[in-house]
């Protein structure tokens, strides 16, 4: 019986950690870009991918095809690689995954990551009408205006919420918005694209001001040559994210394991008390028989020698009668 449960026991251990091992497996690796992922023609940008620390290798697609393989240097940050653009370029501009291998298991794909490049047509104008100076509840519409001419105008605010308008248009595309509030304050600024990726250069800033908000430095333009004000950077919170989805799965695939145990060990023990109750019961069955049986064995043999002390007496009778001759 020990030895029964002790293979029960570890068939358990091993079906909870192949459990364990294929959920990790299904994680989706996070990548993200720095600077930013809007980069400006000609500058470098470096692309990370995040996975499990058992990952051996990552893989980088491009379009969906497959573009770089990297293998996570022995530090640690053994968990994540990066993937350099030395020279950012319209060719190099566009949509980037990656995924991770560990042992012979894949992940899934990472959520897909837009890389565009800036700095490769004109610079458009951007104004806003009525006015910069806006109240609460007022409608405004913004103008983005390129001569050279285009397919696509963005419209980007700078700061924390990086919400991203596009409007079609040749040479100009309006922005309408409001009814204003105070989430709607801030720096906005345009560009001009012939497609998602390839855009122009950034537009000169215009700033939308509440009365009240003139002062609130926070407002203020930044330099219009870095595009790292417009990132709202993701990395650390998705890394964050990532490590609690990981510590979840790892903490769920534990629990998985204690229940699964749990489970085993309670079912062999049922399993040996119900084989240890249905042997009494066959002994005690056994032991209710053995008597009656025996009862049965001595009735037969005592009818028997009844039976032929029977028939001895009446053979003997029979030859001490005379015959029909006798005197």
């Amino acid at each position: 019986m020990l030895r029964i449960l002790t293979a029960l026991l570890g068939l358990g251990l091993c079906l909870s950690q192949r459990i364990n091992t294929e959920k990790q497996s299904l994680q989706k690796p996070i990548i993200w870009a720095e600077p930013s992922t809007r980069v400006t023609n000609g500058n470098a940008v470096t692309i990370w991918c995040k996975g499990h620390h058992t990952a051996t290798h990552y893989q980088l697609y491009f379009e969906g095809s497959f573009s770089a393989l990297e293998r996570p240097k022995p530090s640690r940050a053994a968990n994540k690689v990066n993937f350099t653009i030395p020279q950012m370029t319209s060719h190099t501009a566009g949509k980037y995954t990656c995924c991770y291998q560990s042992g012979e298991r894949q992940s899934k794909s990472s959520k897909g990551l837009n890389l565009i490049v800036t700095g490769l047509y004109d610079t458009p104008n951007l104004w806003v009408h009525p006015g910069p100076e806006v109240t609460l509840g007022e409608n405004v519409t913004f103008f983005c205006h390129l001569d050279s001419g285009t397919s696509k105008f963005f419209l980007l605010k700078e700061g924390r919420s990086n919400h991203i308008q596009h409007r079609l248009g040749t040479i100009k595309a309006e922005f309408p918005m409001g009814p204003m509030t105070r989430a709607h304050r801030g720096t906005y600024r345009c560009f001009g694209s012939y497609n998602d990726y390839v855009w122009s250069f950034p537009s000169k800033p215009v700033t939308l001001l509440i009365p009240g908000d003139v002062d609130n430095t926070s407002l203020a333009p930044t330099d219009p040559t870095s595009l790292d004000y417009w990132e709202y950077n993701l990395s650390s919170e998705e890394e964050s994210g990532l490590q609690k989805d990981f510590a979840f799965w790892d903490h769920t695939a534990q629990n998985l394991i204690r229940i699964g145990l749990a489970c085993i060990v309670l079912m062999t023990l049922v399993w040996l008390l119900v084989e240890d109750w249905l042997s009494r019961k066959r002994d005690k069955e056994g032991a209710n028989r053995s008597p009656s049986w025996e009862y049965k064995r001595r009735w037969r043999v005592q009818h028997s020698l009844e039976e032929e002390q029977r028939n001895a007496i009446s053979l003997r009778e029979l030859k001490a009668t005379p015959g029909p001759g006798a005197l």
